[in-house]
This record gives C-alpha cells, sequence and structure tokens, in this order.
C-alpha cells in the first residue's frame, strides 16, 4: 500500500469520527455550523449554565476511531518509537490540519472557538475516549514522559503566562514527522544549517581499514563506528562507502556547528531523526565538539548505522546508569610517504625527485590537502614550483597551532648564524635528522627498533642573544617548515594538572603542523629535581617529565631554549637527542656579527671601525644587533651616515639596559 493510500485510509477513519463528534455536539445543544456569525467570540449564559450540569471529563461517545492494523510510515513511527495505537490516534488527530485544512474549520467548530484550528489535549481524548476515567488515564499520553512528547514526535504547546491547563493545550505534530507521514523531500529546515543529504557512490576499494568496517557491518545493525585519526585521512570516505554498501543516502552532521545551537538536545534528536527518516548512515563529523553524555543518549537509542569521526578516540562516559553503546574503534593511519608522493603526483606536481620526496616527507598531508595545495600553487601564478608548492604546504599547516603560539617567518640562512664550528656541526645533524629519516627509519629499519617517536628534540641551552632563536629560524627555514615560538612561561600554571592539559592543546593542534616547534623560557619549567623535598618539586618533575614524552612522540622537530643550561636534571637531558650550547661569541665572531647587521644600503662612515668594536666591547649578538639598529636610526635622524658617535650613542644604552659596570661605558666615552 503507498504511502498516500494508507494516509488517506487513516484520515477516511478520521472523517467517520469526526462526522458522529458534530452530531454528538449539536445533541448537546450547539448550534448549527454558521447560524450564529459570532459564536466562539463570547460567552452566553445559557451556554455556560449548560458546561456547569454536564458530568466532569466527559468525552464525545463517539466511539472513538475505528481499529485498525498501521501500515507504511505509520507503523514504522509506531515500531521505533514505542507508540500504541492510542497513540497513533492522537497523533492522527493531531496531524490531520496539516493534510487538510478543513479538518481546521471542524475542530474549531467542536472546540466552540474560530482561533482554535488546532486540536486541543481536550478535544482529542474527547474524541478517542468513551468515558470519563478513560479520557483521565488516556491524559497520560500526551505528558512529558510519554513517548509521543519525550521523542518530540508532537508538542503539546503551552503558550502565555500563565501556562494554561494541560487540557486546553494545542497539540502540534513536529514538522519532521509531517515531512515523514506525508513523504515530503529535503532536510527539515531547522537542521539544514548543520545537516547534509547525500546519495554516495564510492566504492569501499582502496580505502584504509576498508576490510574491518566491512567486517563490522557484517554482524548487523545497529552499528556504531567510532573512526579517529587526522582531518581527511578517510572518516567520510569510508562513511559513504557504508552508505553506497547498504544503498543508502548519506547524513552528514558538522557538529561543531551543532555544537553551537542553542537547544542542543533537541538539534542531536533532529540530527538522529533526519538518518531515521532516510534509514541512511548517520555521519557525526568532529564528534569531539559535543558532551559525550548527551551524544551516547541519543546513540542509544538509535538502530542504524552511526559512524563518529573525530581526531582522537571518542569515549563514551562511564559510570551507573550509562548504556552500553558497542562501539566499533578504528584509528585511521595518515598515508604514509609513497601515498603522499602519488598524491603530490596526480595533483599535478611535476618536480625532481628529490623534491617530491621532500614534499611527501616534511608535510604530513592528506589527500585532499595536497589537491589543495597545488591548487593554491597554480592559483598564485608562481606556478607548481618547489618554492610556491612548499609555501602552499605550509599554509595548510598549523592554523589551529597559530591560535596557541607564535608563528615565526623564517628568513634567515646560514651565512647569517655567527656560531662555532660544533655549534654549526650539530644544528646540520639536526636538519639531517629530519632530511634523511625515511632512509633511516624505513629504508634501514630503524623504526621497528623505536618504541618512541621518529622526531628530533634538542635543547639550545645559551646566555640571552647568543644565537638560540636564529638557529631555530635556520633549521626552520632550511627545512622549508613553519616555526613557531610557544613562550612556556605562559603555559606553566600554578595549578596542578594545568600546565599538563596546556601542553596537550599544543601538541594536539602542533600534529597537523607540519612545523618546527620552539620551546622558550624554558626556564620557567625547569630546576634541579634530583632532590624531591617538597611537592612542588614532585609536580615539576612531573610537568617536564610530560613535556619531554610529548616532544619525543612528536614527529617533527621540537626545540627547548633556556638561558641556564645546569638548571636542567641530568635525568631529563639524556632524553633530548641533541643538546647545542651556544657561548658567548669570541672577538673574531664579534666582529663577524657587525659586518652582518649592516645592510649594504646602509651608508657608514669611514671612522666606523669594526675591528675596536669587536675587540672593545664583549657584547652577544642579540646586544650588537640592538645597538646597530638603534645606531643607524639616531644616524637617520642626524647627519644621514651611521658614524662612531652614533654607534657609541647606542652603546651606552645597550650598557645602561644591561646594568653593566660604569667603566665598561666609559669605554665607549
Amino acid at each position: 500500500m503507498s504511502r498516500e493510500t494508507e494516509l488517506g485510509a487513516a484520515l477516511g477513519r478520521l472523517d467517520a469520527l469526526l462526522e458522529r463528534a458534530v452530531e454528538r455536539v449539536q445533541e448537546l445543544g450547539a448550534p448549527p455550523p454558521g447560524s450564529d456569525p459570532f459564536r466562539g467570540l463570547y460567552l452566553a449564559h445559557d451556554e455556560v449554565a449548560r458546561s456547569l450540569v454536564r458530568p466532569r471529563a466527559e468525552p464525545l461517545a463517539t466511539g472513538g476511531l475505528a481499529p485498525h492494523e498501521p501500515r507504511g510510515a505509520l507503523a514504522l513511527l509506531a515500531a521505533s518509537f514505542g507508540l500504541s495505537a492510542l497513540d497513533l490516534d492522537l497523533l492522527l488527530i493531531a496531524l490531520a490540519p496539516e493534510v487538510d485544512l478543513r479538518y481546521g474549520r471542524v475542530y474549531a467548530y467542536l472546540q466552540d472557538d474560530v482561533a482554535r484550528r488546532r486540536p486541543s489535549v481536550d478535544l482529542a481524548l474527547s474524541l478517542v475516549c468513551g468515558s470519563a476515567e478513560e479520557k483521565l488515564i488516556a491524559r497520560t499520553r500526551l505528558t512529558a514522559s510519554a513517548p509521543l512528547v519525550r521523542e518530540g514526535l508532537v508538542e503539546v504547546v503551552a503558550e502565555g503566562e500563565p501556562a494554561p491547563p494541560l487540557l486546553a493545550r494545542p497539540v502540534v505534530v513536529d514538522e519532521q514527522i509531517v515531512a515523514a507521514l506525508l513523504g515530503a523531500g529535503g532536510v527539515d529546515r531547522r537542521c539544514a544549517r548543520f545537516v547534509t543529504l547525500t546519495w554516495p557512490e564510492r566504492p569501499f576499494a582502496g580505502l584504509p581499514l576498508a576490510l574491518e568496517v566491512q567486517a563490522a557491518l557484517a554482524t548487523g545493525v545497529p552499528l556504531r563506528l567510532a573512526l579517529h585519526g587526522r582531518h581527511g585521512c578517510g572518516q567520510r570516505a569510508l562513511a559513504e562507502a557504508l552508505a553506497c554498501a547498504l544503498s543508502v543516502p548519506l547524513v552528514t552532521v558538522d557538529v561543531p556547528l551543532l555544537a553551537n545551537e542553542p537547544d542542543l538536545r533537541r538539534a542531536l534528536r533532529l540530527a538522529f531523526r533526519e538518518r531515521w527518516l532516510r534509514g541512511g548512515v548517520l555521519l557525526l563529523d568532529g564528534a569531539e565538539a559535543v558532551e559525550p553524555a548527551a551524544l551516547a543518549a541519543e546513540l542509544a537509542r538509535d538502530a542504524g548505522v552511526v559512524v563518529l569521526a573525530s581526531p582522537e578516540p571518542w569515549r563514551a562516559p562511564a559510570g551507573e546508569g550509562s548504556a552500553p553503546l558497542g562501539l566499533v574503534h578504528l584509528a585511521i593511519p595518515a598515508p604514509g610517504h609513497e601515498a603522499r608522493r602519488a598524491a603530490w603526483v596526480a595533483a599535478g606536481a611535476d618536480l625532481p625527485g628529490e623534491d617530491l620526496d621532500a614534499l611527501a616527507e616534511r608535510f604530513v598531508l592528506t589527500e585532499p590537502q595536497i589537491r589543495e595545495a597545488v591548487a593554491s600553487a597554480f592559483s598564485s601564478g608562481r606556478g607548481a614550483t618547489r618554492e610556491a608548492l612548499f609555501a602552499a604546504a605550509r599554509a595548510l599547516s598549523g592554523r589551529s597551532l597559530g591560535e596557541l603560539a607564535k608563528r615565526l617567518e623564517p628568513s634567515a640562512s646560514w651565512d647569517d648564524l655567527v656560531v662555532p664550528g660544533q655549534v654549526m656541526a650539530q644544528l646540520r645533524e639536526l636538519t639531517a635528522w629530519v632530511t634523511q629519516r625515511r632512509r633511516v627509519l624505513s629504508d634501514w629499519g630503524f623504526e621497528r627498533r623505536l618504541r618512541r617517536g621518529h622526531g628530533a628534540t634538542a635543547l639550545f641551552a645559551g646566555a640571552a642573544g647568543t644565537g638560540k632563536t636564529l638557529a631555530a629560524e635556520v633549521v626552520a627555514g632550511e627545512l622549508g617548515l613553519d616555526l613557531y615560538r610557544i613562550d612556556l612561561s605562559g603555559v606553566v600554571s600554578k595549578y596542578v594538572g594545568e600546565t599538563e592539559k596546556n601542553l596537550d592543546r599544543i601538541f594536539r593542534a602542533a600534529e597537523n603542523a607540519n612545523a618546527v616547534l620552539f620551546f622558550d623560557e624554558a626556564d620557567a619549567l625547569f630546576g634541579k629535581r634530583s632532590e624531591v623535598r617538597d611537592s612542588h618539586d614532585r609536580y615539576a618533575n612531573i610537568e617536564i617529565s610530560y613535556l619531554l614524552q610529548k616532544m619525543e612522540a612528536y614527529g617533527g622537530v621540537a626545540i627547548l631554549a633556556t638561558n641556564l643550561r645546569d638548571n636542567l636534571d641530568q635525568a631529563f637531558v639524556r632524553r633530548l637527542a641533541f643538546i647545542v650550547s651556544f657561548p658567548f661569541p669570541e672577538e673574531d665572531e664579534r666582529r663577524r656579527i657587525w659586518q652582518l647587521m649592516w645592510p649594504a644600503a646602509t651608508p657608514l662612515s669611514g671612522d666606523l671601525d669594526l675591528d675596536a668594536l669587536a675587540a672593545g666591547h664583549r657584547l652577544s649578538g642579540g646586544q650588537i644587533k640592538n645597538a646597530a639598529l638603534a645606531a643607524a636610526y639616531l644616524a637617520a635622524s642626524n647627519g644621514g651616515v651611521v658614524a662612531r658617535e652614533h654607534v657609541d650613542a647606542a652603546l651606552r644604552r645597550e650598557y645602561e639596559k644591561s646594568g653593566r659596570a660604569s667603566r665598561e661605558m666609559e669605554a665607549v666615552g
């Protein structure tokens, strides 16, 4: 039987019922329809008197709707939400005005009010009940705990202050249920902002974890898959393949958008009911964005196929009263080097093999991100060159990390870095850990021997201004990666456990950043903790261990910077791959720094003796930079040529800032 035929038969039963109801109202003394144009707009004295002598809660004695076995949409509704035959009768009465406005006119007449074109609780019960006692019992089917109202299938509208009695409130069928019963298409307007409906034609072939998902599907429904992995690694593709295999639509929910809805419970109910209405697969994209308890409640009630997609494993709430969900947890790995390399080629990156290897190795991007990067490079006008593709890949990375750290644009090169040869050699070794990682770990098999992360961890130690930040910038620039500076003094919290939470947020965001992480001001966290004297020492040890654990697990380059090398316990030092000490520059190095500080376009006076500046002033590279810049500004406003007097004035101020001895200041006049 078609949906129209089934609904027509049900409404035919309602027509017969309403005919008897109208006759019964007239028997009770109501004037015939149309005899009084103002009827319902006033209450006559004799009508009020008659209402007082009638038995309380007396129904219309219509005999109710003729018995009928529900079929089609009504039968599915009853089975899905546990509705009784009485519930279906009440639902049909409330649905009728959505089908034909003439029912509204009949309801207005039966309720003696031209404005009341929806059936009230009292009218609905009066139509289907045979006695006052039966009516009193049946009213519980329209209270908040009854299936019709609890499941949101109908709303018993309480408008105005104070709210009218339950019997006077109109019963309105939810518009999503109206659409289901009438066969209307399209997503409900109330969830159209965060729900999309598609009919995928994507097979399982070539997808990660395809065999595992197909095996889970073979167990039957309900099926609840919890997929976790980097965004774009295949969660949506697997959900599409599931829908395709079942020949049903895919209902995709943008959970972060849903989470912004003022009524979260209703939004979730609407989203899950869209899946039920379509008989489709529900994809909850970004499932971590809502409170697990709220989502678990809807999951427990749903009997279909639901896929939860999130970066981390989605955990159902535990505790008494929590229903077992039977989640099938599957971790989707990020695409490997060869897959990423093939994706760059497929997207149009026509580069030499070594450049393709560098892109695939240094940027752990998904296939959609790689396509976006290539398209962006072409749109920039530079074409698919190495520089353009690296820039596009960087632009797609680190968006979430940018909210927690400061991005530094790497512009320095090895020639800009003035450090001893040993330091330079260590820094080049650090970059080699990234450029040669695939050969060592994969080709030579070291990844099977290493239990921890495969990234490069380093400690840069030295006084302020000795080149730690510049060195990190050079390393990032050499690798073609972004550099993010994290100020640890702003991460460390006096509250127990908060520091770890802050660090966890940073490293979670960094997973997709493909960047060099530079943790500055590490002295805020480090201290000699070999002797645990109090709880503060113990918690400091925990925080340091947690940071080092996260650094080891990070797949890229993570650098700690400290001014006080001796403040870090040796037990922690041993866990770092590189310890690079930046000494105070010697005379030759200071002269080289002075030379580098002056751009070629800067006019310099002949009395500026760089040898004398290097020999006479034991300054760090940062202090020399400050002095050179200050001298340039002094010269620009006084003569236009940088002379010794400008440099001397700048040096004097630099000494004043650092609190150096007066005899050192006398050396500059």
